[in-house]
């Protein structure tokens, strides 16, 4: 499995997320959001439209899906779709913010966890240095290639590794619903929800993921449209009928929201 778990220490500064961070580290983040230079902050903005906010909630930010989920939740998570200990799983991010700390109940429950910095002698490793697009393109490979692919959060490499594991055959990609998962999750840590009963419920949120399906348009609204390079139908669909893809139901039907 390929985990892109985007847990790096500016995304939670812009995002307004501090879930499981300690008090310390909240303040952290709040300070970087504050002081962050302008020619830096701009390139955030259209991924964070709320990134001039000063003052941010995140537990509001978190009920509406709007954080990416914790390591230890993103543990839960695999652990109730049925991922089990000898899962290998290749971190495809950056740095984590806290470290292995924040690793910890992750590596517990699965073990054979590797990143890029494990796999690769430093040497060869070395070349890629102080060159960002070049170590996210050595995730993106392994995200294509992997059986699985499970993002934390959007993005653009999120959408673009969907996009190509649909036009390599529909690979298997489980794209987290965060805005029920936090729900659920806190149910379960609260003893509301049995261990069962998270496990069903995880299962339910998520069993259409990954299956063919027209890319949703939303009227007047062409920038809270599904992503083309994430679902790039009409390429999928030049060698075979579209409707044979989509199954029966779905016969010259766009899904279109208003």
């Amino acid at each position: 499995m390929a985990l892109h778990l985007r847990y790096k220490m500016d995304m939670l500064a812009f995002s307004g997320c501090t879930q499981g961070c300690t008090a310390e580290e909240a303040e952290e983040l709040k300070r970087m959001r504050n002081v962050w230079p302008h020619e830096l902050c701009f390139s955030f903005k259209h991924a964070f439209p709320w990134w001039r906010e000063k003052e941010i909630v995140s537990e509001e930010r978190r009920s509406q899906g709007l954080c990416p989920l914790t390591p230890e939740e993103t543990s839960l998570v695999l652990q109730a779709l049925g991922f089990d200990k000898d899962t290998q799983i290749y971190i495809a991010s950056g740095e984590i913010y806290g470290s292995e700390r924040r690793l910890a109940t992750l590596r517990a429950a699965f073990p054979r966890i590797v990143k890029k910095e494990m796999l690769l002698d430093p040497k060869e490793l070395q070349q890629f240095h102080n060159h960002s697009s070049q170590m996210g393109a050595l995730d993106f490979m392994v995200s294509i290639a992997s059986n699985t692919f499970i993002p934390t959060y959007d993005g653009n490499m999120t959408k673009l590794v969907e996009g190509h594991r649909r036009y390599l055959g529909f690979k298997r990609t489980v794209l987290l619903d965060r805005k029920k998962l936090v729900v659920l999750l806190d149910l379960y840590q609260n003893g509301t929800l049995s261990q069962n009963d998270f496990e069903v419920a995880v299962h339910l949120a998520h069993e259409k993921m990954g299956k063919p399906n027209h890319r949703r348009v939303i009227v007047d609204k062409p920038k809270e449209e599904d992503y083309f390079y994430a679902n790039p139908l009409e390429c999928l669909c030049e060698q075979r009928d579209c409707d044979d893809l989509l199954g029966p139901g779905k016969r010259n039907s766009s899904e279109v929201s208003s």
